[in-house]
């Protein structure tokens, strides 16, 4: 095991009607004016928005809102925040949504924290904020983890490139968490919530760190219980207790739990933000279940063993010893059914993604021939290309 920091200073609000409670909670900082950040027209359409301005009202918290932030938030979203921010004096940021708006809500605090400065500098990895305006969460969708972590992803609509970083300033500062606010979440966005927070797993459980039992059986139990709440969920919306499964596992997926004690390189995520960075279209959980099995494939034979006990333990299937290969792919083959189980695509054809594009979907993502990305498998520019072909289909 390597040595390790885990930080989690978001306070979780957890259960039915918390979101009752976001005035309280606000009062309780001593904050004064939010700003109130939110995506489309279902957080006004269900009454969740008017419920959490109500709350606000109540206890005398004055707000702005700014609404309208799409799938793979954009960097133009996030400078109109900014502005606003400052405009208003706001001292808090209220996130009313899931991992877009969540992400868009981060950037914009860092902005308004740091007036002076290019905001996108620090996704070029250029600078760092020095302060952000604290965050705090009303979640409605399982999915990216970002209510619990440190992490920020911005497209810049102008380059086509989609970027993120890791910050102390992006730990939100409390985070409501109502399953019940899911319930009207869709089969497509369910699935690929469903995808996100295993990929957030995988990543970090496919890791070249050795001597990690304890985190591998954290890691492990995560996946299964995913899996189960899952499929539950995708044939029963109003399953509370398959929600609530799905919600507390997005939120472990990506506090840093399960990669305690190892060292990772999110691959198939950095392949995807290039994926959906030219391609604003495609749902982040899409992409990345249309990449994954291609990635396992691809690398699976530089750690045959690994893969191989992620489909004993995770996927319950009798391990070959004559043949650990035959195991490693039939645990890969399954998660690719479980996927498709959920109307998730599988590869990038079933995303109408032009194969002449993967030349330069490859060069973004080495960004333009400064990095590979690390792990069991070293990934190069002809590593990604190779990835990207298979995941054609």
């Amino acid at each position: 095991m390597e040595n390790f920091e885990f930080f989690t200073p978001t306070r979780v609000i957890f259960g039915r009607n918390t979101h009752l409670k976001v005035g309280t909670i606000v009062k309780e900082y001593g904050f004064k004016k939010a700003l109130v950040h939110f995506g489309g027209s279902s957080a006004k359409n269900s009454g969740l928005l008017d419920a959490v301005c109500d709350a606000l009202k109540a206890e005398g918290i004055e707000y702005v809102t700014l609404g309208g932030v799409q799938a793979n938030p954009t960097l133009a979203m996030a400078e109109k925040g900014i502005g606003l921010c400052l405009k208003e004096k706001v001292d808090f940021i209220l996130a009313v949504g899931g991992g877009s708006v969540m992400d868009s809500s981060k950037c914009i605090a860092d902005g308004a924290g740091n007036p002076e400065a290019n905001v996108w500098d620090y996704f070029l990895h250029k600078d760092a904020p020095a302060k952000a305006l604290p965050v705090g969460v009303v979640l409605t969708l399982s999915a990216s983890g970002s209510e619990m972590s440190a992490s920020c992803v911005i497209t810049n609509e102008k380059t086509g490139l989609k970027r993120g970083f890791n910050s102390v300033t992006h730990r939100p500062l409390f985070s409501i968490c109502n399953p019940e606010l899911t319930y009207s979440v869709g089969r497509f966005q369910t699935g690929c919530g469903t995808v996100d927070i295993m990929a957030h797993t995988l990543e970090r459980y496919f890791s070249s760190s050795r001597d990690t039992a304890l985190t591998d059986r954290i890691a492990e139990g995560l996946l299964k219980s995913v899996i189960e709440a899952g499929k539950i969920a995708d044939m029963e919306p109003d399953n509370y207790e398959a929600r609530a499964t799905l919600m507390w596992a997005g939120s472990l997926s990506h506090n840093g739990l399960t990669s305690a004690g190892r060292s990772f390189v999110m691959q198939v995520h950095q392949l995807e933000h290039e994926l959906s960075g030219m391609y604003p279209r495609i749902a982040h959980g899409a992409g990345l279940s249309a990449l994954w099995p291609s990635w396992a494939r691809f690398t699976c034979p530089a750690d045959v063993n690994r893969f191989a006990q992620y489909g004993v333990n995770v996927w319950n299937l009798d391990m070959d010893f004559h043949n650990p290969m035959k195991t490693a792919l039939a645990g890969i083959q399954a998660t690719e059914d479980f996927y498709k189980s959920l109307g998730m695509p599988v590869t990038l054809k079933e995303l109408e993604v032009e194969p002449d594009r993967i030349e330069e979907m490859a060069e973004k993502c080495t960004n333009f021939g400064k990095r590979t990305l690390p792990g069991i498998r070293e990934l190069g520019k002809a590593e990604m290309v190779k990835i990207y072909s298979m995941a054609m289909g």
